[in-house]
């Protein structure tokens, strides 16, 4: 097995080595020649690079090799950095050598002529990341991770982590994934919110940040089966302070994805005017404003019903930048959302839809803490009292105001992305019927 040279460097960092001869490793992902030169792309993860391999630079028979070198060949590539304008990283390599690590077996399967469609990439998803704008969502995604650790570890947040297996569900368990648990049955969470409750009663400020399950039978362009969220949980807060927090997280977000991943947003050729417009505060706007909205939108939308993905789209095209939605009916809501003092048929609660027809990307709201109607709404919706004896425990021994939310990752990406679906916002997305590779 080859050994890398000591001089190997990360092509992202070439410009800080021109003039001086080092080793790149990393794929052929395209080549073409012209007489006695050959233009070699390469990729190694961090960025993107072309060599310049002349005829009497290197041996006849490496020469004749490069000319005919399989697309996602690995190789190592010996050179000189020099700097050019031209180049999207603003460097080239004169190549002086290349060591081929191994060719493809076969042709690869994700050709640039390829008359190919998404179910093809899909079950090539495993292929599919190395192409351009994959590669730079993921890269995207992986910003959007760091800026949620940096926030929260900033705001002196704890991250506790909730478990996968639950014994009971937030909402019911009509959308859930059941599983044998040796003698019992459990569920894959859907969320981890009502551990996070605890963990504010420890920690005062907790989150945790993970994967979570619905099985809903749905097809459309925002839904995965397994998704990623993160979710904050504060004690002594209350509705007017965890939207306060969701508008100085989104944007927080937004403001560190511009800063670090504009390569990567260009790629996507992403019209970043729209996120530079990101800013706290949003507006707001209550449930009966939002109806209205709609109405006046066309919409025959009667108050009294939850919105559906078609309503959130339009109200999210109705502003420039993420809207905050709060106070929704208690009718619509789930068992543990605080009901509003003023009016006892709303809730607490609140969604961000974010612009350009994306939608909703942050839920949440303030926690029902009090004992009685806490019980009270647990028989209402017909779930197991038992089941939540260790939940009903926090307003038994120390009960305070708190709220929370929880926001998608895979929909937060794709709305700073400017993608059509979340599949490509995930590595290895898993949806109705799909669960390959």
């Amino acid at each position: 097995m080859s050994e890398k040279n000591p001089n190997t460097v990360a092509i992202q960092a070439l410009p800080e080595h021109v003039g001086q001869e080092v080793s790149i490793a990393g794929w052929l992902f395209n080549r073409r020649s012209k007489g006695k030169i050959h233009f070699l792309q390469f990729r190694d993860g961090s960025g993107r690079v072309q060599a310049i391999m002349g005829k009497g630079d290197v041996s006849e028979e490496l020469f004749e090799r490069c000319a005919h070198l399989p697309y996602e060949s690995s190789v190592i590539v010996t050179g000189t950095v020099a700097a050019d304008e031209r180049a999207p990283s603003g460097v080239e390599l004169k190549a002086s050598g290349l060591e081929v690590l191994q060719e493809p077996t076969s042709e690869y399967p994700i050709s640039k002529t390829s008359d190919i469609g998404p179910d093809f990439l899909l079950r090539h998803r495993h292929l599919w990341l190395r192409q351009s704008k994959q590669h730079a969502i993921l890269r995207v995604r992986d910003a959007v991770i760091t800026a949620i650790r940096n926030f929260f570890g900033e705001r002196d947040f704890v991250c506790v982590d909730a478990p996968i297996f639950t014994p009971n569900a937030c909402e019911g368990t009509t959308n859930l994934f059941e599983v044998e648990y040796f003698d019992e049955k459990a569920y894959l969470t859907q969320s981890g919110q009502l551990y996070m409750e605890a963990a504010a009663m420890a920690f005062g400020k907790a989150y945790c940040f993970g994967p979570t399950f619905r099985a809903e039978k749905s097809k459309t362009r925002r839904h995965l089966t397994e998704f990623w969220m993160v979710e904050p949980e504060v004690a002594f807060a209350d509705l007017d302070d965890i939207m306060d927090l969701a508008e100085e997280f989104v944007s927080s977000i937004i403001q560190y994805v511009l800063e670090h991943r504009r390569a990567e947003l260009d790629v996507l050729e992403r019209d970043t005017s729209l996120l530079e417009k990101v800013a706290a505060p949003f507006p707001r706007i209550s449930y009966s404003e939002a109806v209205s909205i709609l109405n006046e939108k066309g919409i025959d939308f009667e108050e009294g019903g939850d919105f559906g993905a078609p309503d959130e789209t339009a109200l999210s095209e109705h502003f420039e930048s993420p809207v905050l939605v709060h106070r929704y009916p208690s009718a619509v809501k789930a068992f543990y959302m605080k009901r509003d003092p003023e009016d006892d048929n709303y809730a607490l609660c609140v969604d961000m839809l974010a612009p350009e027809g994306v939608g909703e990307i942050i839920g949440g709201g303030q926690r029902e803490d009090n004992l009685e109607v806490l019980e009270a709404g647990i028989d209402k919706h017909g779930l197991p009292r038992e089941a939540f004896e260790w939940y009903m425990d926090l307003r038994r021994y120390g009960t305070v105001p708190h709220a929370g939310f929880g926001l998608g990752i895979e929909r937060t990406v794709a709305w700073i992305c400017g993608t059509e679906h979340v599949r490509e916002c995930i590595p290895f997305p898993r949806m109705l019927h799909r669960i390959y590779p």
